[in-house]
């Protein structure tokens, strides 16, 4: 009867493990990240759920004759933020998975 015992302490750990991953995630979907290009002209926002927010554009960068550099600028944007929020993610859930190699 002693291997229940360790089986019910490990399983209490395991569910309060879950439950912190659960209050992890949920902090890190409300957070939100910015990314920024062209010294600051563009500004893209993203939840932790990697979903676009908003796009800042300072109207000096917004050139009818120079459409292309406005669309790279935008990606650059885009992709920095997205990079703060994967770098989040990985810090922020990795000490849960740490040497499960689990996706998440």
């Amino acid at each position: 009867m002693r291997g229940m015992g360790n089986m019910q302490g490990m399983m209490k750990k395991m569910q309060k493990m879950q439950k912190e991953m659960m209050e992890a995630q949920e902090a890190l979907n409300a957070e939100q990240f910015e990314g920024v290009a062209g010294g600051g002209m563009v500004k893209v926002t993203m939840s932790g759920q990697r979903e676009v927010v908003s796009v800042n554009l300072d109207e000096s960068v917004v050139d009818p004759e120079d459409i292309e550099m406005l669309q790279d600028l935008i990606v650059i944007a885009t992709n920095e933020a997205l990079k703060k929020v994967e770098e989040k993610t990985n810090s922020t859930m990795g000490k849960f998975t740490q040497g499960l190699n689990l996706p998440f």
